[in-house]
């Protein structure tokens, strides 16, 4: 059987790779060694970890990481110290390839680890635009040409990809995994929502999540000041609004302290949770298709999982800019009024929310988890996938 040993650094990042373990767990000729970093271990964002012990998965080692306040120093000293303590994992485990996803620093780290120690890296989502502001477009870039193998969500990605001077036959567009798992309807239902976070039906439901821009970390309290007054004007008005944390980016804690103030005001129809996991997130995104809600903030997957749902998406500021999107998303800026005005025409337009019930989602139908694996377990594991070409 094929070691895969898997990393992952952060919440969100992990949810899309759940039916990828999936996958790798259910083929007979793989098995999985799943390596966990980042905010997982860190219980100012939620210590997610517990997150996948609940869905049965096993954890083979963590690289723990910690720092305690907003500096640009601690994104580059956590880079280097994944880089060192996963290296020696990796030399223990000796594993025939890693799995990374995405374009966070902590999976930058492990790429650097691994692709220096000879491991074959197989890198998830590479490709995609994204011109807001995060690091988030140079170290997707630099993972990809670190990486061996490419499994993208759209073809839009897969062609950037060969123009990044990758072959061809390294390259495979896969779809976006996370649509397995709504594909299978595997989430909360309505009653499970309900009970969980004091929510009921018969009323609209914002589901919001603003993270900081890399670039911009000094202003990201100012930056989510005029979404979350627009939340308590709707409050207010009998939506009910669910409030998750943002991920453990530079400027992330200055994001969480004026949520928390918001929630020392005990406003009626409004609940913060600092973690609401994948089965809770697609529960409440599901049920934002049943009760004329939407979803709003700066997550990806704003953009790339409401469509699988059918409901609107409020893209606020210009962290996604870039990023291959579809009609279902409205776009606005960091003003109160127009942040309003986007919601209740998610909220409020019949005819703009029955368009966005037929959209087509540009990352695909599902079942890149088994495509994933079936790649992983007859990819010739030789001299021509460790040394790299460029076609250029």
């Amino acid at each position: 059987m094929r070691r895969i040993a898997v990393f992952t650094g952060n919440r969100a990042e992990y949810g899309l790779l759940n039916p990828v373990i999936k996958a790798i767990d259910a083929h007979p000729d793989l098995r999985y060694y799943l390596i966990v970093s980042g905010a997982h271990l860190d219980p100012n964002f939620g210590f997610t970890k517990k997150e996948i012990s609940k869905d049965g998965f096993k954890i083979y080692a963590e690289v723990k990481v910690n720092f305690d306040d907003d500096r640009l120093l601690n994104t580059s000293a956590s880079i280097g110290y994944i880089i060192l303590h996963l290296s020696r994992v990796l030399e223990k485990l000796k594993p025939d390839l890693l799995v990374v996803y995405a374009d966070r620093f902590e999976g930058f780290a492990a790429v650097v680890a691994g692709s220096q120690m000879r491991i074959p890296v197989a890198h998830i989502e590479g490709g995609d635009l994204t011109e807001g502001g995060a690091f988030d477009d140079s170290v997707r870039h630099a993972m990809t040409k670190l990486s061996h193998l490419h499994f993208t969500t759209n073809e839009e990605a897969a062609d950037r990809i060969k123009k990044l001077g990758e072959e061809p036959w390294r390259i495979f567009n896969v779809g976006f995994p996370v649509i397995d798992l709504i594909k299978e309807k595997n989430f909360a239902d309505e009653k499970e929502s309900f009970q969980k976070f004091g929510i009921t039906g018969g009323k609209p439901l914002i589901l919001f999540t603003q993270h900081s821009v890399s670039t911009e970390f000094d202003e990201a309290a100012a930056q989510v000041r005029p979404s979350l007054e627009a939340l308590k004007i709707f409050a207010k008005k009998g939506v009910q609004v669910v409030i998750t944390y943002p991920n453990n980016d530079i400027g992330g804690r200055k994001i969480i302290s004026g949520i928390n103030k918001l929630k020392k005001q005990n406003m009626q129809n409004i609940t913060v949770v600092p973690h609401l996991g994948r089965y809770f997130y697609h529960g409440l995104l599901n049920l934002c298709r049943k009760a004329h809600g939407c979803c709003a903030g700066n997550s990806s997957s704003g953009i790339k999982e409401t469509p699988a749902f059918g409901i609107p998406a409020v893209n606020i500021g210009t962290r996604q800019e870039g990023r291959l999107r579809t009609y279902n998303v409205i776009n606005t800026g960091y003003d109160k009024d127009e942040i309003i005005n986007a919601i209740e025409k998610a909220i409020y337009d019949r005819r703009f929310r029955e368009k966005c019930s037929r959209c087509k989602n540009p990352y695909g139908e599902g079942n890149s988890g088994k495509k994933i694996a079936d790649v992983l377990a007859k990819i010739s594991i030789d001299k021509k996938l460790i040394q790299k070409k460029i076609t250029f």
